[in-house]
């Protein structure tokens, strides 16, 4: 399907948008090119899993095609609707007109001209700059029968439009698929992807993201900044702070001209980290002050 030269041309193609990913990940996703095969990634919130999908589509230099996912997604709303509203405008102009057909009125009621194309049928399409990535955004969301659905569509990358019959995409498209895993997604999706579970960055790694998606940011700020979220996650928190959030809080504090973090800092600007008020409340008073002394302590001399 498309033709990348190895596991490092992929690295440095995702790096050139700002994505630096392992050599795990960039293992499976050469695979998942090669083989033409879907991608399923699983993590937390914030790790970047959605940004692979981004960052592959301006890369390649496709179409980027995103379904986001929600309890209550069906075939239908993935696939296609009929515009009901101009079907009725055509409907109330033939009959003005005394038009009679009613079998060509028909056919040109569920014809290309009144549908209304969604996310996977759009990915099945034909496309000028080839197949484009079709993004599955937080699979969890959804229920049980919306997967057995996935799984048929995946299988033979075609949808069922009743009144017009099968499409067929031409080339599959390039499909990675999303889950925070708030809920197991069964076996037999996952067996029919290339699996790859999306941890947590190490100080280094994190360190290379925050230099390429904030480059603006003195070393010294983005190493305080990597090394106090590094240890914040540590602690007992709800919801633990994501490499995206490590990145918005650094442009925060750019933004603010901070040149270096203390408590006062932290407590400021404490929203950018993290998202629920008993994690902001247990870092209240000497706490942000002690998670950020072990912070720096652990930090070797640049």
């Amino acid at each position: 399907m498309t033709e990348i030269s190895s596991i490092d041309a992929v690295q440095k193609m995702l790096a050139d948008q700002g994505y630096v990913c392992s050599r795990a990940l960039g293992t499976v996703v050469f695979l998942s090119l090669r083989l033409g095969r879907p991608l399923f990634l699983e993590g937390e919130a914030g790790v970047g899993k959605t940004e692979i999908a981004k960052a592959l589509a301006a890369s390649l230099g496709r179409k980027l095609i995103r379904l986001q996912c929600y309890e209550g997604l069906d075939a239908s709303s993935a696939v296609y609707e009929w515009n009901f509203p101009a079907q009725m405008v055509a409907i109330r102009a033939a009959e003005a007109s005394g038009g009679s057909d009613k079998k060509a009125l028909q056919t040109e009621l569920f014809s290309d001209d009144y549908l209304i194309e969604r996310p996977l049928l759009e990915a099945m399409r034909p496309n000028e700059n080839g197949p484009p990535v079709l993004l599955i955004d937080e699979l969890d969301r959804t229920d049980e029968p919306f997967e057995a659905f996935l799984l048929e569509a995946l299988s033979d990358f075609q949808v069922t439009i009743p009144e017009m019959g099968t499409i067929k995409a031409p080339e599959p498209p390039i499909v990675v698929v999303t889950s925070n895993r708030t809920r197991e997604v069964h076996d037999a999706l996952k067996r029919r992807c290339l699996y790859h579970w999306v941890d947590y960055p190490n100080f280094e790694r994190e360190m290379e993201i925050l230099t390429a998606r904030a480059p603006e940011a003195a070393e010294s700020l983005s190493r305080e900044v990597v090394a106090f979220v590094q240890k914040l996650r540590t602690e007992d928190l709800f919801k633990k702070p994501g490499v995206a959030e490590t990145i918005d809080w650094a442009k925060c504090l750019l933004a603010l001209d901070v040149i270096t973090l203390s408590p006062e800092v932290i407590a400021d600007t404490l929203g950018a980290i993290l998202k629920y008020q008993d994690d902001i409340a247990k870092l209240h008073g000497s706490e942000a002050k002690r998670i950020l002394d072990q912070a720096k302590a652990t930090m070797e001399p640049v």
